[in-house]
């Protein structure tokens, strides 16, 4: 690493640039002093575009299947129109962006997801890729698109590839979404989640549906006990930074309870 704070995987959760303006103006003043990969979806944006082309899709437990038809135009819509777009934004904003995929450089290397067809998870990472842009003061945008461990190019969630890669290199992580974070069965937002409570919320059907991949992608990337995965609305004013700072925005995520002080 370059030897600043420890490194910030954040995934974006807009749809359009207009949408993701201030997150990505956020980022620009949060990358001078903090190594940063930002990790894109495009759920939206690829739905719209299979609608448009007439190709069929469905989701199963809160995630899309990937076929072939499917495939193509995934990866012809993350890898091509959104990380494109995100570059150029950036590199507007000052920041020296980077755009690549799982696929380059071999970044990030998959496992089947049964019955998603073309869709890993992310079982490993080759971080050296990334530790060679933040060396350079690059900021890498990743489009979440990998190999299976038979070269086959798959579809990723891009909860799961910000995840993956927040392991890989011992980072915070940073889901931007649509929601305020986690909900009690109370209905209220969970401050905080200690991982080892994060099933029994999914199992008692407290967590359902999209949530439960997030929940489940943070808890995967607390690979360094003192790091935090926080799930909060991108949507809102300063989200990134009181992502950051404020512990009354968003689901802090953590390996274990803080220590009293």
């Amino acid at each position: 690493m370059s030897g600043r704070t420890r490194p910030l995987v954040i995934k974006l959760g807009g749809t359009t640039i207009a949408e993701e303006q201030g997150v990505l103006g956020e980022l620009a003043i949060h990358a001078r002093e903090r190594d940063i990969v930002l990790v894109h979806g495009g759920g939206k944006r690829l739905t719209e575009w299979l609608d448009r082309l007439g190709v069929e899709h469905r989701f199963h437990d809160g995630l899309r299947v990937t076929d072939d038809a499917a495939l193509e135009v995934a990866l012809a819509v993350l890898r091509g129109v959104v990380n494109a777009e995100l570059v150029a934004a950036l590199r507007s904003l000052g920041v020296d962006a980077v755009g690549l995929s799982g696929l380059d450089g071999g970044l990030l290397v998959g496992a089947r997801v049964p019955q998603l067809g073309r869709v890993v998870s992310v079982s490993g990472v080759r971080g050296a890729i990334i530790e060679a842009l933040f060396l350079g003061g690059f900021v890498p945008v990743v489009a979440p698109v990998a190999p299976d461990p038979h070269g086959v190019i798959c579809n990723v969630n891009a909860d799961a590839a910000a995840a993956g890669l927040a392991a890989g290199l011992g980072a915070d992580l940073v889901l931007l979404t649509d929601t305020d974070g986690v909900r009690g069965a109370d209905g209220d937002r969970v401050a905080t989640l200690v991982a080892r409570d994060a099933e029994g919320l999914i199992d008692a059907g407290i967590v359902s549906g999209g949530m439960i991949p997030k929940v489940r992608a943070a808890m995967t990337a607390l690979v360094n006990p003192d790091a935090v995965a926080v799930i909060a609305d991108g949507r809102a004013p300063d989200a990134l930074t009181r992502a950051l700072t404020d512990d009354t925005f968003g689901t802090r995520i953590r390996l274990a309870a803080a220590a009293a002080p």
